[in-house]
C-alpha cells in the first residue's frame, strides 16, 4: 500500500475485523485456487512476491523456489510461513529486489486499495523492474463495471478498476498483457457464505460459469522477453 493510505495500525483493525474469523476457510480455498490454477504461471525453482499479502493465504500454498511478500500491516508476518521474507513498506516506493530477480509477481484484491493510478503506476513499474524478461504480473480485484455499487462497502476501497484500465496500465508503463478476464472469481470471500471446496474446484473447471458468478476480473502482465 503506499503512504497515503490507512496506518498501519488501522489496517491491523481492519484485517481483524475482515477476516480473523475466517482464516482457517480462507486458506483452504488458496490452498484449492494455487494448485488449481495459479501453479501453472509460477515455475516451483522460482521466485514470487505476493504484493499485497495479507495473511499469506497466496505465498504461503504455491510452490516457488523464493518466496517474498509485501505488506504494511505490521502483523502479516505471523501469517506466513518459515522462509518467507518479508518487506514492510510502501509498494510505491523502491523495491528492496534487484532488477530482473523475480519470475512473479501476484497480487489479488490489493489494487483498488492504493489512493490514485499515479501510486498504481509506480508500482507497476517496480514489478516491471524487479521481473525477469518473460516474467509475469498477475492481478486479481473487484471488476467496478460488474461491482459498481458493492465495490464501497469496504472502508479501505478508493481506486475502481476493471480489466481493461488495468491492462492499459500495465501496456503503458512496458508490459504485454495477453491475459484479460472481466469475470473470473466471485466478488468476495469475507462474508459469510462458505461454499464447499469441491464446488470451487468445479467452478475452475467450468470457465463458462465465470461470466455468471463472477465479479473479480484476472489480467496477466508479461514482461517482454527482450
Amino acid at each position: 500500500m503506499s503512504a497515503n493510505d490507512p496506518v498501519p495500525t488501522e489496517l491491523q483493525r481492519i484485517y481483524q475485523q475482515r477476516f480473523d474469523s475466517q482464516v482457517a476457510y480462507r486458506n483452504a480455498v488458496w490452498q484449492v485456487l494455487t494448485a488449481a490454477f495459479f501453479q501453472r504461471w509460477v515455475p516451483a525453482d522460482g521466485a514470487v512476491l505476493d504484493l499485497g499479502c495479507g495473511y499469506g493465504e497466496f505465498i504461503n500454498n504455491i510452490r516457488a523456489g523464493r518466496k517474498f511478500g509485501m505488506d504494511l500491516n505490521p502483523t502479516a508476518p505471523r501469517h506466513l510461513a518459515e522462509g518467507i521474507q518479508f518487506f514492510e513498506q510502501d509498494c510505491s516506493k523502491s523495491w528492496p529486489l534487484a532488477e530482473n530477480s523475480l519470475d512473479v509477481v501476484f497480487t489479488s484484491n490489493f489494487f483498488e486499495h492504493l489512493p490514485d493510478k499515479a501510486t498504481l503506476a509506480r508500482t507497476l513499474r517496480e514489478a516491471r523492474r524487479c521481473l525477469k524478461p518473460g516474467g509475469v504480473l498477475i492481478a486479481l480485484g473487484p471488476n467496478i463495471r460488474l461491482v459498481p455499487g458493492k465495490y464501497w462497502d469496504f472502508w479501505d476501497h478508493y481506486l475502481c478498476l476493471t480489466e481493461l484500465s488495468l491492462g492499459e496500465g500495465m501496456q503503458t508503463v512496458g508490459f504485454d498483457v495477453p491475459t484479460r478476464i472481466a469475470a473470473f472469481l466471485p466478488y468476495t470471500m469475507s462474508g459469510k457464505l462458505r461454499y464447499p471446496l469441491w464446488m470451487l474446484k468445479l467452478y475452475l473447471a467450468l470457465p463458462l460459469l465465470w461470466p455468471v458468478f463472477g465479479h473479480q476480473f484476472l489480467v496477466v502482465g508479461r514482461k517482454p522477453a527482450a
